[in-house]
Formats: C-alpha cells, sequence, structure tokens
C-alpha cells in the first residue's frame, strides 16, 4: 500500500493536469526510497521501478503499456491495472515483500539510476535526447 503522502502527491500532479507517467513518478521515487532506507531490495533498477508502476496502476493512474514490452511485462501490467482500487492479497503480498527483502540494496543506489536512466534514453534515439536536453536546459533558464 502507497504512503499517503505518495498518495497525495500523485493526485496533485492529476488536479494539475500532468501526464500519468509524472504522476506514477511519485510512486517510482517511493520505491527508491523504500530500497535506500532498507525496507527491502531489488534485483536490479528496472525491477525497483516496475515495482512502483505497479503501485501507480493499483492506484487508479491511467498508465498505458510499453509499446516494446515483452508478454509477462504487458499481463502484469493489465492484471495490476484490472485490480485497481481493490485490497491485495494479504499472503502473496507478504511472500513478495519476504522475497524482497532478500535482495540487495545496490538497485537504488546514484550510480545505478544514472546507468538506467542512460540506457533507457539511448534507446530512445538522439532526438529524443536532444529534445529532454532542450527541455532541461529551458527550466534552468527559468530558474536562474
Amino acid at each position: 500500500m502507497p504512503e499517503t503522502r505518495t498518495l497525495k502527491r500523485a493526485r496533485k500532479a492529476r488536479r494539475q493536469g500532468k501526464s500519468p507517467s509524472s504522476q506514477a513518478g511519485e510512486f517510482v521515487r517511493e520505491e527508491i526510497h523504500h530500497v535506500r532506507e532498507g525496507k527491502h531490495g531489488a534485483r536490479s533498477t528496472r525491477q525497483a521501478i516496475a515495482i512502483g508502476l505497479s503501485k501507480a496502476r493499483r492506484a487508479g493512474v491511467k498508465l498505458g503499456v510499453p509499446k516494446r514490452a515483452s508478454a509477462r511485462t504487458r499481463q502484469s501490467a493489465r492484471s495490476a491495472s484490472a485490480r485497481a482500487g481493490k485490497k491485495p492479497s494479504r499472503t502473496r503480498s507478504r511472500a513478495s515483500l519476504g522475497a524482497l527483502k532478500h535482495e540487495r540494496r545496490r538497485a537504488a543506489s546514484p550510480t545505478a539510476l544514472a546507468r538506467q536512466a542512460k540506457s533507457s534514453a539511448r534507446k530512445r534515439g538522439p532526438k529524443a535526447r536532444r529534445a529532454a536536453a532542450r527541455k532541461a536546459a529551458r527550466t534552468r533558464r527559468r530558474r536562474a
């Protein structure tokens, strides 16, 4: 179950008209914090992100399924969306948390997150990277 603060932040983002991925970012952020503070671990950074996205879907964020996702990922996203708003199975959630407790905490390190961001940006192609860089430059200018 996501923390109340995370739910509030996500709702605020929805009210402001932000995209579903921005709303889901709050849940991913929470998950990274959980791994960092030692609540549980993750096998990889991708797993930590996937857990956050799944939580977002269950909380009712209207996230789509990635176009290039594997069949397993698609199925997982569909089932999470279908179960949105329903109470999770106690046995299953305890089992998954128990398994995650054995995993390492390295998945949420700044280095691992940077590596993940860079690899996913590389997949998007040079045009998308350039657009992201331009957008970042615009926000920097505004702040100064």
